[in-house]
């Protein structure tokens, strides 16, 4: 179990319980999955930038990111499909 999910049943859902005058543990709202991305216009013309945003994520979650690559190309903003745009 992560650290984050367990100082969140053991600490935080009682004090929530108790916050809304709840009489089951079970009504508490729980976590069911954190998202975190980064998306960047810069990180199609520069690679060094989409290298800090993996570092960055991983260094918070202590997982690698995945690449997310644009579906469509579009030629206004100099995206080309398949060209990485972010991470998450």
């Amino acid at each position: 179990m992560g650290s984050f999910k367990e100082l969140y049943n053991t600490k935080i859902r009682p004090e929530i319980k108790e916050e809304l005058g709840l009489q089951n543990i079970m009504q508490v709202p729980k976590l069911e999955k954190i998202v975190l991305n980064i998306g960047s216009g810069e990180a199609s013309r520069n690679s060094k930038l989409m290298e800090s945003f993996i570092a960055e994520l991983s260094s918070i979650t202590g997982q690698a990111p995945v690449v997310t690559r644009a579906k469509k190309a579009i030629s206004n903003f100099k995206l080309r499909e398949g060209q990485p745009i972010g991470v998450m």
